[in-house]
């Protein structure tokens, strides 16, 4: 018997398995969400350096940093991580939050994004069930994820995770017919308007409040998520994603503005609301929809 004839015959063993790849997939996560930034900087530093052509910049180091070397070492003592510390969730647990070696603090949010990851695999999984349609909505769910958090901590959405998020987007129409789905493998025509019209939107009310305000209300990145998600999920789901992402991102600005006396001149990244209404349209959006439609009677 084959891992999928044991997927198909149980549920439990395929939901279990999805769980924990989702884990493991939380952990490289993390990786991403810290190394990728950095990486970018000094991609961008060493671009102006020749450019310009001022020499090494002397603040860039040389050693190879990617998203495999160098291991992964505690920040405070760069003991490097053994690989049962290393173990999602769990090595954080054994290790109580703490590092082995200087018993540095390790912050929760570590074990919180590969929690994350595992119980969002685990309703994709449960959503979609054993097929094609779930490995593709885990790809999608692991690069929202990752793009919300580096958004959070940089308010930057790279264009390496955007646009290649968009071309597998648009690549999947070439199945459609061929595995059918509600949601993904959609047809070319309806995922080429989703991801024309999720920029375009976005560009509009941004060169729009640029002419009113003088300001920037949100960045490039805004544009390319939401094309991809057009790309993704089709022309049609796009007035919820934007619906939900502004609700959202209107009550937790609010909210930190209210309760956190966040400062309103502080930007507040518009990126993870629109991951998570994309995230929440790929799993419910035709339900939504259906039910807006029913009660609004029409």
């Amino acid at each position: 018997m084959s891992v999928i004839d044991l997927m198909q015959q149980s549920s439990l063993f395929f939901l279990g398995s999805t769980l924990v790849f989702g884990l493991i997939v939380g952990s490289f996560l993390n990786v991403v969400i810290y190394r990728l930034p950095i990486m970018l900087e000094r991609e961008w530093r060493a671009q102006c350096t020749e450019l310009f052509g001022n020499g090494a910049d002397e603040n860039v180091p040389t050693e190879p940093f990617n998203l495999i070397r160098p291991g992964s070492a505690c920040p405070q003592c760069r003991t490097p991580i053994r690989a049962w510390q290393n173990i999602p969730l769990l090595g954080w647990l054994l290790l109580r939050g703490r590092c082995a070696n200087c018993k540095a603090s390790i912050p929760p949010r570590y074990p919180a994004i590969e929690l994350l990851t595992g119980i969002c695999f685990l309703l994709v999984a449960w959503r979609f069930g054993v097929t094609w349609e779930t490995a593709a909505a885990l790809l999608l769910t692991a690069f929202l994820i990752g793009l919300s958090f580096i958004d959070i901590d940089h308010q930057i959405l790279p264009d390496n995770m955007t646009l290649p998020l968009l071309w597998v987007g648009l690549a999947l129409t070439l199945w459609h017919g061929a595995i059918t789905g509600q949601t993904l493998f959609i047809a070319p025509k309806e995922a080429i308007v989703g991801a024309l019209a999720g920029y375009l939107s976005l560009w509009s009310v941004y060169w729009l409040f640029k002419l009113i305000t003088g300001k920037e209300g949100m960045g490039h990145g805004d544009f390319k998520l939401l094309a991809a998600l057009g790309a993704w999920l089709g022309w049609k789901l796009l007035p919820l994603i934007i619906i939900l992402s502004a609700l959202v991102g209107a009550v937790i600005g609010i909210a930190m503005i209210a309760i956190a006396g966040r400062d309103r001149q502080v930007p507040i990244p518009f990126g993870p609301y629109l991951a998570a209404a994309g995230w929440i349209a790929l799993l419910w959006g035709d339900a939504l929809v259906s039910a807006y439609l029913r009660t609004a009677g029409m």
